[in-house]
């Protein structure tokens, strides 16, 4: 196991970490830094628009979590996993295109649903073909690399590439337009090693005509199956909650600083270094798994982030609350924009890292030839999370008319987090004994 562990990537090793460089352009040009900013000014800041785009995440969410389980358990029969795989990103190429052409808010959001849920969809099967591509000794470091890569080329390339054009035209609508537009040539480009080279090892037989049937009642077994594995229940109960985090902060990272008047440019730019950060820091959490333990490291990321939601709390009631504070608004303003480079350094530092790590640790956990049934319930349980965390933020923000309220809401998903993965240790030792 030891040489193997050395050995370099294979080929179908490579194209699988490939399809990361493909799709985190859409992480971070639509869901992070570009999109957002693009759609308030078109929308209108404060408009109905504007507030129902928190809810839009939501809703694509909430439909691939509905959905997750049920084509899960369809992508385990034999061919099927790389149909629905090409059929999500395909979906989400056309899409976010299309979000990039139309002139309307309207059909900007509903482009973004589609483009999310196809994004997403194909996420969900990419990260399936985990076990199709390598052994378990070797997850760990083969999912670190995949976000490394991502983040390397998916979102460092494109990203600066998107920047100097936004810089040369002025930040105009045009510009941004043309960044969005950059998204899905790069994803359907670079998904191409992937398409090629990577294929369904592991599978469940059946007949076509079958198919149907089967699907519902294996998908209704692998539940039960989850209920009676406390290891896997416990990780999926605390991955609900702590994913729910992650990916609220990503999505309404640079909404929250335009609420509070940051510089577009600036949060951009911060927003570059956190993935210059986290290239290095995913590669490095994929070597410290064998060392320090990879649940361990899960669970330090899940501490992290709970210490991010409170300085960005911070970073908004200085601006929120600036007069009582005896500061003028450029003054809180000024204050805040340091803050929010401090942010995006120390995302970097566990972004990857959390989320690589617990794909590769369920993988462990799970049998190969069903990856696509559980990997599906992974999916519903981060989606129907997912759908909590926005609304949240929305939620409070509209509550209390603080923006940073809204942020420190989602502290709740951290602490949550952080006391599944603590009860469930002993469930967690078990299975990794078994392993």
């Amino acid at each position: 196991m030891a040489a193997k562990r050395n050995k370099r990537f294979s080929k179908t090793e490579w194209s699988w970490i490939f399809y990361d460089w493909a799709n985190s352009i859409y992480a971070t040009n639509i869901m992070a830094a570009i999109f957002p900013i693009l759609y308030s000014q078109v929308a209108g800041d404060g408009s109905l628009g504007d507030h129902l785009y928190g809810y839009a995440v939501s809703f694509a969410n909430l439909l691939v979590a509905v959905l997750a389980p049920y084509l899960g358990s369809i992508a385990d029969f034999k061919g099927m996993k790389k149909k629905l795989w090409t059929g999500f990103m395909l979906a989400g190429v056309v899409f976010t295109a299309v979000m990039g052409l139309v002139g309307s808010w309207q059909l900007m959001l509903v482009g973004f649903v589609i483009s999310r849920i196809g994004f997403s969809g194909a996420n969900m099967f990419y990260d399936s073909f985990l076990t199709d591509v390598t052994t378990p000794d070797r997850m760990d470091k083969v999912s670190t690399w995949g976000f490394a890569m991502g983040y390397i080329g998916g979102s460092t390339i494109p990203f600066i590439i998107s920047i100097a054009i936004m810089l040369l035209m002025k930040q105009s609508e045009l510009s941004m337009r043309i960044a969005v537009l950059i998204v899905p040539v790069w994803w359907l480009v670079f998904s191409l090693p992937f398409m090629k080279n990577v294929h369904q090892v592991a599978y469940v037989d059946t007949p076509p005509a079958e198919l149907g049937k089967a699907a519902w009642k294996n998908t209704v077994n692998t539940f039960r199956s989850i209920l009676k594995n406390k290891a896997v229940l416990f990780f999926l109960c605390a991955y609900f909650f702590y994913i729910d985090g992650v990916d609220t902060i990503i999505s309404m990272a640079t909404k929250y600083g335009d609420t509070l008047g940051l510089g577009a440019i600036g949060m951009i730019l911060a927003l570059l270094v956190t993935q210059i950060v986290a290239m290095p820091c995913s590669i490095l959490f994929g070597n410290w798994s064998k060392k320090a333990g990879t649940l361990r490291l899960i669970t330090i990321a899940v501490l992290v982030y709970a210490f991010i939601t409170i300085l960005g709390f911070g970073m908004g009631f200085i601006v929120d609350f600036h007069e009582s504070l005896n500061l003028t608004m450029e003054k809180a303003v000024g204050i805040s924009q340091v803050l929010f480079w401090v942010l995006a350094t120390l995302v970097g530092t566990v972004q990857g890292g959390i989320q690589a790590l617990s794909r590769s640790y369920f993988g462990q956990l799970i049998p190969a030839e069903r990856s696509g049934e559980y990997f599906g319930f992974m999916d519903i349980f981060g989606k129907f999370a997912c759908v909590i965390g926005p609304a949240l933020y929305e939620l409070f923000y509209g509550l209390t008319g603080k923006a940073c309220f809204g942020i420190l809401s989602i502290i709740l998903l951290f602490v949550l987090g952080f006391v599944f993965l603590t009860v469930g240790k002993k469930h967690f030792r078990i299975a990794e004994n078994k392993a």
